[in-house]
């Protein structure tokens, strides 16, 4: 869909009023924006910069301690984190639905103006979130070795990798209340708070790679488990900073008194939650099986294409983060907008939405051709092989990230109302037949370049499967979750 065409239709007659509601009560210390009222355009961007700017800052961590470990420690060190990070993406996709489920309740409940109900929310996606990360950080501790071999890790670097999964995984549960907290916030309208502790995350985590690695000071010399346990404890540490602020501010998310029940969701909350997270968080998990073939099949090409992909990935990651921003900005903004009733501004709030990440990821993509020796040499070394072998895996498959950006925004609003169904479907029939069935096909004539090919080529199907039920999909009649009190 280009940003100039007309929004389609949202006014049907199963669709609710136009009119906004006015507010059953106010919140008191919020920082949050109103996203139902204003221009579009201005307020989406707006919204949108803390929550990029705050995904650069937790790249950006990621990226320098890929060039610790890297220049340090080697590419056998590089390829290990690279694929312990596949993992770890996994463990938090499994999640990340039902905090999403979450997010939508909180955002439709702002935007009605009932703030108990968004408190419920908050507090159940909490509760959810302490007890699975607990559970995950015990399986996972045991599970290492066996994960690492499914993963057809090279002997080179496994015991590496073996080191910085296990300590990750120690991690898991401060990390994962971090990011829930986070993704409640944005979907009250409040983006800044998260991006204040995600900066002082980031700068005592990239103080404390080099210093846990190499064992400055009275410090022990730790390798790449210093890595892990350096972003383990500038992430506890964060959290419980975060955790003070909500309390001093009165967070209109806070929980106090008898709000601390709401960490046990009650029956209706949590059939929303688990019903519509499990989709979503199903759409994670098929995004990071499909990481996880395409990291095996990368890792049957041998270390030094390993380790180019690794290297790739982290610019990759800044690439896409325009587009999660966005989509994540879209996702609460339209939440708030269909609590409202205000269903004349979600239509817009998807153009602009599109027109915006096509504008900076596509700035980013030219960028980064530009300079792409420069900034692999950051993670690989200069003199290093691997850094030809990244070059042209981001000149044939950089170029994905426009048609995924645009798929992003479109299944932002889609979720925004419930709609979970047709986006896992979407993403699974993308990921899986259509991305190994391009890989597949071409391998015989293209040998490895088939799998960087397969990249745009799944891209453009997800994009044409997400734009046609965004145009004749149901997903506006769906009104999800328990509804406001008469």
């Amino acid at each position: 869909m280009s940003a100039g065409e007309p929004a389609p239709p949202v006014a049907a007659a199963a669709d609710p009023p136009a009119g906004p509601v006015p507010p059953r009560q106010t919140a008191r210390g919020s920082t949050g924006m109103d996203l139902t009222g204003g221009p579009i355009t201005r307020t989406l961007i707006i919204f949108a910069l803390p929550t990029l700017a705050s995904n650069i800052l937790q790249t950006l961590s990621s990226s320098v301690n890929s060039i610790w470990v890297g220049q340090f420690l080697g590419e056998s060190a590089l390829a290990a984190t690279a694929n312990a990070n596949i993992i770890m993406f996994l463990m938090f996709a499994t999640f990340f639905g039902f905090g999403m489920a979450a997010t939508v309740l909180i955002g439709q409940a702002i935007g009605r103006g009932d703030i108990a109900a968004a408190r419920r929310a908050s507090g159940g996606a909490i509760g959810l979130a302490l007890l699975f990360s607990l559970v995950i950080a015990l399986v996972g501790w045991f599970a290492s070795d066996a994960i690492l071999h499914l993963l057809e890790t090279p002997p080179e670097a496994f015991a590496l990798a073996h080191d910085y999964l296990r300590v990750t995984f120690i991690a898991i549960p401060a990390t994962m209340l971090m990011v829930t907290l986070m993704m409640a916030s944005r979907g009250a309208g409040d983006a800044v708070t998260p991006l204040r502790f995600m900066i002082l995350s980031v700068v005592l985590d990239i103080i404390l790679n080099p210093v846990l690695i190499l064992g400055l000071g009275p410090f022990p010399r730790l390798g790449i488990a210093g890595s892990a346990l350096a972003t383990a404890v500038a992430g506890t540490i964060s959290l419980a900073a975060m955790l003070g602020w909500f309390y001093a501010r009165d967070h209109v998310l806070r929980l106090r008194g008898h709000e601390l029940s709401y960490l046990l969701p009650d029956a209706k909350e949590l059939r929303f939650i688990i019903g519509r997270g499990l989709p979503m968080g199903a759409q994670m998990l098929v995004i990071s099986g499909a990481g996880l073939v395409m990291v095996g099949l990368v890792n049957r090409e041998g270390l030094v294409t390993a380790a180019a992909y690794g290297a790739t990935l982290q610019l990759w990651n800044y690439v896409q983060m325009p587009a999660l921003a966005v989509g994540a900005a879209v996702s609460a903004m339209a939440a708030q907008n269909i609590g409202a009733h205000r269903w004349d501004r979600v239509g817009s709030i998807t153009n602009s939405g599109i027109a915006i990440n096509l504008v900076m990821t596509g700035a980013l993509i030219l960028l980064l051709l530009a300079f792409d020796r420069a900034a692999l040499g950051l993670f690989l070394g200069r003199g290093s092989e691997a850094v030809e072998v990244a070059r042209h895996i981001q000149l044939v498959a950089t170029w994905t990230f426009l048609p995924f950006g645009t798929t992003i925004v479109i299944i932002g609003t889609l979720r925004a109302n419930g709609s979970v169904i047709p986006p896992l479907i979407i993403v699974a029939l993308s990921m899986f037949p259509i991305r190994l069935g391009i890989y597949a096909l071409g391998y015989p004539a293209l040998g490895g370049d088939a799998i960087w090919w397969s990249f745009p080529l799944s891209s453009l199907a997800a994009l044409a499967m997400a734009w046609a039920v965004y145009r004749r999909g149901n997903w506006r009649r769906t009104l999800p979750g328990p509804q406001p009190a008469p």
